[in-house]
């Protein structure tokens, strides 16, 4: 304990920028798990709180909308799991076989602009571009196709959420697996290429092996977050022509609980989806643990 003192002594700057990040964590993600057990109560602006047990879980179970939700949820998770999460991998590998210094600095700097923006200004970018007038049918009209409207079509919304996700968060993303490659030792690569290796060869056998266990924590820590689907994302671009398509377990809480006031039933539907997150990212943890030897800690 004393040597754990000590070196908050010493660091006590860099303890002091960590202070506020600590905080937020302790009102908004601590705090509110003693709330929690508000989901096994019938609320009561008046007076005590009556205890129900698992009333509130089995009408959530029964429930066909809850049903129709949950499955929203996984479907847009697993897109997002699958399509976007070799995104970054990609563009990592990409900018870091560009040898052109500047150029290299300006297409990193393109690639994490769109992070900074809000949920609110991509959602209004989105849906100018996917637009019956926007740039995208625009072009269609180009090639003599018909025009379409993205953002109510349910056979395409979920499509839009993927894109808009990969547009928004490739780049950000692509930092962990940038800052892998540049501790990678360049005697390696020279090694390689005295051997014969070709520049797939060396990203094949050099590279990748390097960032494996960067990949592996990324994509336990992404499976911990499953569940939500992105609220603020859905919240944006969700209207009720394609509600039926989109509408995830954070959208649904937040309907429920604050618009109609439900807030035991709502509390309830998200300790459920705390739960599976945990259950999903202790199982991803200890799998990795086994099968790599390397886990998230």
């Amino acid at each position: 304990m004393k040597k754990i003192w000590r070196k908050i002594c010493e660091d006590w700057i860099l303890y002091l920028m960590l202070l506020p990040g600590i905080i937020f964590f302790v009102i908004f993600h601590v705090i509110p798990i003693i709330g929690m057990k508000l989901a096994f109560q019938d609320y009561r602006i008046i007076g005590e709180n009556i205890w129900v047990g698992l009333k509130h879980f089995k009408i959530l179970f029964s429930s066909p909308a809850f049903i129709d939700v949950l499955k929203n949820t996984v479907i847009i998770s697993s897109m997002k799991i699958i399509f976007i999460f070799p995104i970054p991998i990609i563009l990592a590998l990409m900018v870091n076989e560009v040898r052109n210094g500047p150029y290299r600095k300006y297409v990193q700097s393109v690639s994490y602009l769109p992070h900074f923006l809000s949920w609110v200004v991509i959602a209004g970018i989105w849906i100018s571009f996917l637009s019956p007038n926007g740039g995208i049918n625009i072009i269609r009209e180009f090639f003599q196709l018909p025009s379409l409207d993205f953002m109510t079509s349910k056979e395409h919304i979920r499509w839009v959420l993927v894109f808009s996700e990969m547009w928004r968060s490739a780049g950000w993303d692509s930092i962990l697996y940038i800052a892998a490659i540049m501790k990678i030792s360049p005697q390696l690569y020279e090694a390689a290429k005295l051997d014969g290796a070709n520049t797939l060869q060396q990203m094949r056998y050099i590279t990748l092996p390097a960032m494996a266990s960067t990949v592996i924590t990324v994509f336990i820590l992404n499976l911990g977050f499953f569940m939500n689907a992105g609220f603020d994302q859905v919240f944006n671009l969700m209207n009720d022509s394609v509600i039926s398509k989109v509408d995830i377990l954070d959208t649904y809480v937040y309907r429920i609980g604050l618009l109609n006031g439900q807030y035991a039933y709502a509390t309830a539907a998200s300790l459920f989806k705390g739960v599976i997150g945990l259950v999903l990212i202790l199982s991803t943890h200890f799998l990795s643990k086994r099968f790599t030897g390397k886990g998230v800690w």
